[in-house]
């Protein structure tokens, strides 16, 4: 009996992957162990192994195509054996069913996932969504065929797009949802005028109104013509880590009450320590301490002082986590890479130092596991080797704060009367204003900068 080859969990919050390339051709033997395909989940690049020895024989799925985890995209059998029909779920290649007729007995809609168990009404049914997707979207009694979909290049609802559709729903007090319901208004077409954006029932009187018909102009403007179609260098598909990015960061500016705190610091002791950090250090512990290292140290020290940066948003209550867990932003040849450093503020700079760049030299190769890019409370993003000197970075989601890092720079002071030079540096922390306000944001970054001039009181913390 042929041996199915399908596609692996990489990690738990990885729900579908994209097929780069196959390693052999389609009918080759291959090896029990021997790796035969090349799968990109949102961050990283990973090979699936065959599952037995023999034929390989490919199922209806293409090099670009989307597909979900613990899907069978080959079988690994005698010469003579192909695929099996009907096996695998190319019915996700089109998104559209391949049936519209009635199903037999005893078989759910090709759309509904294997490994769902969940009652979906039927309007649902035909949507392509994730089991996850599906539950969240039953339990809050959210319509899928409402919500945009982003997963599988936009052909499939993922979790977080039923959470991205809950959060932007307007918050409305029960007399304007019930006079809604019967005027047949749209809510989520509302904005609220009362407390906290609330909508109200004269917010839904208004919407319910026929709208007042305006005079007709005595002439109108000459319209523009339509813009000429520009010539196209290169065209890149929003798909994979360019299109996650594209994704979270949109969701993250539409979403979140950002504001930006701009702070100058004098790094001046922070380059003395490093320089004798590395003079000390860099042979034994194999690398030489860097600015990235002593800022995440100290982030992860203010986080665990002012527990309500160390945040996020979770339906209606503010969530203080437990775990410190660090996000450095890297940059990539794929794109921007965040690995995160779990619970950093308990790790020494050693420690902290060798699995960083462990992290980073995995997310390179494109190598970094699910795990190592996610369950993040807090992002640090570095431009300084870029000559920037200041900038406002994306918040993250679900974090509630990001600390943008700038450059170094040799700048002239007036102290006691005398022209010094000193290291200036400037921090700038974007927090969601939802989440915490901007005068215990400006204490949470005061304290930063506190330790950077003076690193000495790292040893009393």
């Amino acid at each position: 009996m042929a041996a199915e080859v399908f596609i692996p969990k990489f990690g738990q919050t990885v729900e579908e992957v994209t097929l780069i390339r196959w390693l052999v051709e389609d009918g080759q033997r291959v090896e029990q162990g021997q790796e035969i395909l090349d799968v990109e989940t949102d961050k990283a690049v990973f090979s699936v192994e065959a599952t037995a020895s023999g034929s390989i024989h490919f199922g209806p799925f293409e090099e670009g195509d989307v597909v979900p985890v613990i899907t069978t995209v080959a079988v690994i059998g005698k010469q003579d054996e192909g695929f099996p029909a009907g096996k695998g779920m190319a019915r996700e290649r089109s998104g559209e069913p391949e049936n519209t007729g009635p199903e037999p007995d005893g078989h759910k809609a090709a759309s509904v996932e294997a490994g769902s168990e969940d009652t979906v009404p039927v309007e649902q049914q035909r949507i392509f969504a994730s089991p996850r997707a599906r539950r969240l979207a039953t339990e809050k009694k959210v319509a899928l065929s409402k919500i945009t979909p982003t997963g599988g290049g936009g052909r499939r609802v993922v979790e977080q797009d039923v959470l991205y559709f809950i959060e932007q729903q307007p918050k409305v007090t029960p007399l304007a949802q019930k006079l809604a319901a019967e005027t047949g208004v749209d809510l989520s077409t509302l904005t609220g005028s009362g407390p906290g954006g609330r909508v109200t029932k004269d917010d839904v009187q208004r919407a319910a109104a026929p709208p007042v018909q305006a005079p007709s102009p005595a002439f109108s403007m000459p319209t523009s013509p339509p813009s000429q179609e520009q010539p196209v260098l290169e065209r890149t598909p929003l798909k994979g880590v360019r299109g996650v990015i594209a994704e979270r960061m949109g969701a993250s500016a539409q979403s979140t009450a950002r504001v930006t705190l701009f702070m100058e610091v004098d790094a001046t002791h922070l380059v003395a320590l490093r320089e004798r950090l590395k003079t000390r250090y860099s042979q034994e512990w194999g690398f030489s301490p860097g600015y990235n290292d002593l800022l995440a140290k100290i982030a992860a020290i203010a986080l665990r002082r002012f527990p309500y940066m160390n945040a996020r948003l979770r339906e209606e209550s503010i969530e203080q986590l437990a775990h410190i867990n660090i996000g450095m932003a890297v940059d990539t040849p794929r794109g921007l890479i965040v690995p995160v450093i779990h619970d950093a503020d308990k790790k020494s700079l050693e420690q902290f130092g060798k699995e960083f760049r462990e992290r980073v030299q995995k997310a390179q190769q494109s190598s970094l596991l699910p795990d190592e890019m996610s369950g993040g409370t807090f992002t640090i993003t570095n431009l300084g080797m870029y000559d920037v000197m200041a900038f406002t970075p994306v918040i993250n989601l679900p974090e509630a704060a990001i600390l943008g890092v700038g450059k170094i720079t040799p700048s002239p002071k007036r102290a006691a009367g005398v022209w010094e030079e000193y290291q200036k540096l400037i921090l700038s922390l974007v927090f969601d204003h939802r989440i915490v306000d901007g005068a215990p944001a400006a204490r949470f970054l005061q304290f930063i900068k506190d330790i950077i001039e003076d690193p000495g009181l790292l040893v009393t913390l």
